[in-house]
């Protein structure tokens, strides 16, 4: 690997533990066209889905033998799923990969999801590249992983550090561990204004796979597959950590689209006040002195925001100061908070904000925090 290597992108497990319902798209390679399925084909596949939900395998996969010899992109993926686990027949990754480029090259997203990923471990990286490309674009985090990698080291992509930063921001964002993992060495390896540049870019490609998504549902529907019966949702699966190919198992998953919540206040307890010291006994009775009128200190006055513009982001609210300052020190010179001033608003406890963004550029930064395990909250003006 050249560059500074980062963990190997051998080590994404597949997706998938049940067997979802396809839904079409045009995938890397060009598909042929799927024949349309029969009713008898359609009971067949929902048979076996029962027989897997009740844990009969072997009746599952003898059901959907029938219509995947007739080219049912289901029944395909399905099969490719079995074979995968070993449930129903003997574990056979060489048939799995059969199984999903078949179904892949029928227009079946999730079979083209699991056969890139299983080209690239499997040494055929420049072969994986166009169908990881592909799904990367529709926010699969396991290719937005590998492209990352790809672009970070410079092997079989373009070195493009704001590329790799961008992608592998999104892959952690979903929750994918060996994405949040490499994401921590990159920010000890990547230039500060390349970090900034791929922030942005993160946000860019998430809204054209937002759009990307919306165009692959309206062409399902408009495809009819709406009347194909239904396949159980995937039971939730414990996220596995990295392992070779044969370690599962990811659920299949696409990046949640954002939900500005709010972020509540950490209330630490006021520290109790010391006792005072005992007053010395005067050795003789002196005039008392008047007592001095405390002084009430005048309220900071709020910092106004640089020009980049009057959005802020909420960083967290505390009610002992000093743990104010200390998140300020952990988190300022990272991309998303770097050259934005601090902000302190007083009252029953300090709120601590970074000021200076645009709506865009909070609603990114604030994105890109919680990716990172932070609170944050936009602010408007």
């Amino acid at each position: 690997m050249r560059g500074y290597a980062l963990l190997a992108a051998a080590g994404v497990a597949l997706a998938g533990l049940a067997l979802p319902a396809s839904a079409r798209a045009a995938p890397a390679a060009p598909p042929a066209k799927a024949p349309a399925p029969s009713a008898a084909s359609a009971a067949q596949v929902r048979a076996g889905v029962d027989a897997w939900s009740a844990g009969n395998y072997e009746a599952a996969v003898k059901a959907w033998q029938g219509p995947a010899a007739k080219g049912d992109a289901d029944a395909l993926f399905n099969l490719g799923q079995a074979y995968k686990l070993g449930r129903g027949v003997p574990k056979d990754l060489v048939q799995a990969e059969a199984y999903y480029g078949k179904a892949a090259r029928l227009g079946h997203i999730a079979a083209a999801d699991n056969y890139g990923v299983i080209l690239f471990q499997t040494g055929r990286q420049q072969a994986a590249m166009p169908w990881l490309q592909s799904a990367a674009e529709r926010g699969e985090p396991r290719a937005m992983y590998v492209l990352g990698i790809a672009n970070y080291n410079g092997d079989y992509a373009p070195k493009d550090w704001v590329r790799a930063y961008a992608l592998i921001t999104r892959a952690a964002a979903s929750g994918l561990p060996q994405a949040t993992a490499s994401l921590a060495t990159m920010n000890q390896t990547i230039p500060l204004a390349q970090r900034q540049m791929g922030v942005s870019l993160a946000g860019e490609l998430e809204q054209q796979a937002a759009d990307a998504r919306g165009r692959e549902l309206a062409a399902a529907d408009l495809g009819g597959r709406g009347m194909r019966p239904a396949s159980p949702a995937p039971q939730p699966a414990p996220k596995p950590t990295p392992g070779p190919i044969e370690t599962v198992d990811l659920p299949p998953s696409a990046p949640a689209e954002p939900v500005s919540a709010y972020v509540p206040p950490s209330f630490e307890p006021e520290p109790e006040p010391a006792p005072p010291p005992p007053a010395p006994k005067p050795a003789a009775p002196k005039p008392v002195p008047p007592r001095p009128v405390p002084v009430k200190p005048a309220a900071p006055k709020p910092t106004s925001a640089p020009a980049g513009g009057a959005y802020r982001i909420q960083l967290g609210a505390f009610g002992v100061k000093a743990n104010a300052d200390a998140l300020w020190t952990r988190v300022r010179g990272r991309p998303e908070i770097a050259g934005h001033a601090r902000q302190d608003l007083p009252g029953t406890v300090t709120r601590l904000l970074a000021t200076g963004y645009s709506q865009d550029g909070a609603n990114r930064a604030c994105a890109a925090l919680k990716a990172g395990g932070l609170a944050c909250l936009v602010v408007a003006p």
